[in-house]
């Protein structure tokens, strides 16, 4: 932090709601003073909230100290730099070649095993072995979208054997590899049109979960989004599940069980997974939402991950809004985004 910003004022109100939400975006703006207790910590603690009458928030920790505050022992509020060096030592790691264990880790960033995952997950939403993960499924689908074979795309991918791959794989993709190359060869989606307060949703499943979710669309618009997969219209067990999405979708911010069959790179599924941890009601700016993804530059890649978001409302790209308070942009016009907000508020 330069010394013009840590002069700059602190907007007490907003960073109260900080404090109250636990938001980690704004970790490493400013550290919160309990006076009873004579301790500072970071916005997102997670100790009980003290009273806002013992509150005062300070620039950084050396302001609470010489306020003769201590820092918190439970969220470690002075580690913030070390915690974001850490993290980067720990992805440059993983992304090096060989997924290093959580003991190889701790070496690299002089942190115990279960501390590094702990620091790595609430920095990148992912632990270090499902972002390793992430990493070679998303080199595999890089090399499938080029590779004359499917095989020789596996192996450049980083997988042992094929059936490393497909093992990775089950549930995951949901269609086969050649599927996932081919535009949904050999797979059958269900889908159908309904009738909601919002106006007409398509809703679309594989047999894994919810592939497509959007309004105003028609099979048209699901064809062209997979020409080659089987597309049939309605069936028993998927109107089960369509059920259950309209309610999810009529009540924002309920159906978190309902299964997925989405797919992107390891920082769209970070981005999308972030997406679904900001509570019913609340909103994020893309800057917030790129700082708790511990990337705070990359405010335009997360605005390019909602719009790779094929589920709208299940993974509520509806909470992200304009810097300015604004609502931004959204797929479906901002009369939908603003409603499904109000919703959420409302319950």
């Amino acid at each position: 932090m330069t010394k013009d910003e840590s002069e700059a004022p602190i907007d007490e109100q907003q960073a109260w709601h900080a404090v109250l939400r636990r938001d980690r975006a704004f970790d490493g703006q400013f550290v919160t003073g309990v006076m009873s207790t004579g301790i500072y910590c970071r916005p997102s603690c997670a100790a009980r909230h003290p009273a806002r009458e013992n509150v005062r928030f300070f620039a950084d920790g050396a302001q609470a100290r010489a306020a003769g505050l201590r820092p918190c022992k439970r969220c470690l509020p002075d580690d913030i730099a070390r915690d974001e060096a850490a993290v980067r030592a720990a992805i440059d790691a993983i992304r090096g070649g060989e997924r290093p264990t959580l003991d190889e880790l701790g070496s690299i960033t002089g942190y115990s095993p279960t501390h590094i995952q702990r620091v790595f997950k609430r920095a990148v939403g992912l632990s270090p072995a499902a972002y390793a993960r992430a990493l070679k499924e998303e080199r595999a689908r890089d090399a499938l979208s080029g590779a004359p074979r499917v095989t020789d795309a596996i192996y450049d991918a980083g997988y042992e054997a094929p059936s490393r791959f497909y093992a990775a794989m089950e549930g995951r993709m949901g269609m086969s590899v050649s599927a996932w190359k081919n535009g949904g060869r050999g797979v059958t989606i269900r889908w159908a049109v309904v009738e909601t307060t919002l106006g007409p949703m398509l809703v679309a499943a594989t047999g894994t979960g919810v592939c497509r979710l959007s309004f105003g669309e028609r099979e048209d618009a699901l064809r062209a989004r997979f020409p080659h997969a089987e597309l049939v219209e309605g069936g028993a067990d998927f109107a089960l599940l369509l059920r259950r999405v309209v309610a999810a979708v009529e009540r924002p911010g309920t159906g978190a069980d309902i299964p997925l069959d989405v797919q992107g790179t390891a920082f769209q599924e970070a981005c999308w997974q972030a997406l679904r941890e900001i509570p019913p009601g609340e909103t994020r700016s893309y800057g917030e939402l790129a700082a708790a993804l511990g990337k705070p530059n990359a405010s335009r890649a997360v605005g390019g991950a909602n719009g790779a978001n094929n589920v709208a409302v299940l993974i509520p790209c509806h909470r992200v809004i304009a810097a300015d308070g604004g609502l931004g942009g959204y797929a479906y016009g901002t009369k939908i985004k603003e409603e499904l907000l109000k919703r959420e508020r409302d319950e």
